[in-house]
């Protein structure tokens, strides 16, 4: 069916809908990954946002459940220039239409992302609505601004487990704790991997419900930004502070920086798919990594804090990446740690295991 996308300064993007129109807003992000779609539709990081795909061609290699980084589909819309008619790869077990289908998502097809994506860039991200063609531009607007007006960003209550739970070996080696704000399942299996018992414990954890677990370390796990509860989590943090490791996670990075006293800005456009580099200071050493972030700890309120280094910086913009306190044990990243390949752990996550087993 005819749709469009509108932005909130009423810039209109035309396309058709996968099934029946669903008026939905949503912040509008880019994401420049040419793989990787099921993962994106399904990381709980990006919970009620409108993902425009750069990659002209999505859904060629199908949808696998295996894949999923969360049982359920996140996004309140998805955006792309085609679909593909065929599904081509060998592990598929439907293709993107019927697995949107079943998820009630929305998709937002034949729409001229390239274009999209420079005004994007251009203008920095905004909120937009997709909507029926046929659509008032006026009514759209006013919509869009009373969301704007009345918006609380209380998604992490959606993300997070319910209750604790446990994962792994009952008698494993090294147990640690995991401050689910959307946890991603590709985390937890590199986790598995290294044989580590989880407890896995919902966002409204206290100091004392952490310290209950006698966890080795604390991982504070990815999740929707700019949330009303970061603040709150953080304070059940603070005390943890050099008590034990604590390995923060792309949101988990903001609420150890909001613990530590930094402060978290916005970004104009941000980071978001899987080939931005990342330096460390003092080597000669780089990496490319996947990213999915629009806010960025503050670097000046970084700097008054004593002790913390910054370990990692991204190469073009030179936004905080990797941060690091050794009196306080505690490691932050802003990327996503990656598996290298299939069965390999991500260097940060043996390196914050390796900490966690030093006495």
């Amino acid at each position: 069916m005819n749709a469009m996308l509108m932005l909130q300064d009423g810039k209109i993007f035309s396309g058709k809908t996968i099934g029946p129109i669903k008026e939905t807003i949503g912040e509008v992000m880019l994401n420049t990954a040419v793989v990787g779609y099921q993962e994106m539709a399904t990381d709980p990081a990006n919970r009620g946002k409108i993902l425009v795909l750069t990659y002209p061609l999505i859904g060629n290699y199908g949808i696998n459940p295996k894949f999923n980084e969360s049982l359920k589909w996140q996004l309140n819309g998805l955006v792309v220039k085609e679909t593909s008619r065929i599904v081509s790869n060998w592990q598929a077990k439907t293709s993107l239409e019927v697995f949107a289908k079943k998820q009630d998502a929305l998709i937002l097809r034949k729409v001229d992302t390239r274009s999209l994506a420079v005004y994007l860039r251009h203008k920095g991200e905004m909120l937009g609505i997709i909507a029926g063609l046929s659509s008032e531009p006026k009514a759209l607007l006013e919509k869009i601004d009373a969301y704007r007006k009345n918006q609380t960003q209380d998604l992490i209550r959606l993300t997070s487990t319910a209750k604790p739970s446990y994962l792994g070996p009952k008698r494993a080696r090294q147990k640690i704790a995991l401050l689910d704000l959307g946890v991603s399942a590709s985390l937890l299996a590199q986790l598995q991997s290294l044989g580590a018992g989880i407890f896995i414990l919902p966002y409204t954890a206290t100091t004392k419900e952490i310290t209950k677990t006698k966890a080795g370390g604390l991982i504070i796990s990815n999740g929707p930004e700019n949330d009303v509860n970061l603040e709150k989590i953080a304070q059940a943090v603070r005390p943890l502070l050099g008590a034990m490791p604590i390995l923060g996670i792309s949101t988990g990075l903001h609420v150890l920086a909001l613990a530590m006293g930094a402060k978290i800005s916005r970004m104009k456009l941000g980071h978001r798919g899987v080939n931005y580099p990342v330096a460390h200071p003092g080597s000669f050493q780089a990496e490319i990594t996947a990213q999915n972030h629009s806010f960025m700890v503050d670097s000046d309120s970084l700097d008054k804090i004593p002790h913390v280094k910054i370990t990692g910086y991204h190469l073009n913009d030179r936004t905080i990446e990797e941060v690091a306190h050794n009196k306080l044990k505690c490691i932050g990243i802003q990327y996503y740690p990656q598996s290298p390949g299939k069965g390999q752990v991500h260097p940060v996550l043996k390196r914050f295991m390796h900490q966690c087993a030093i006495k």
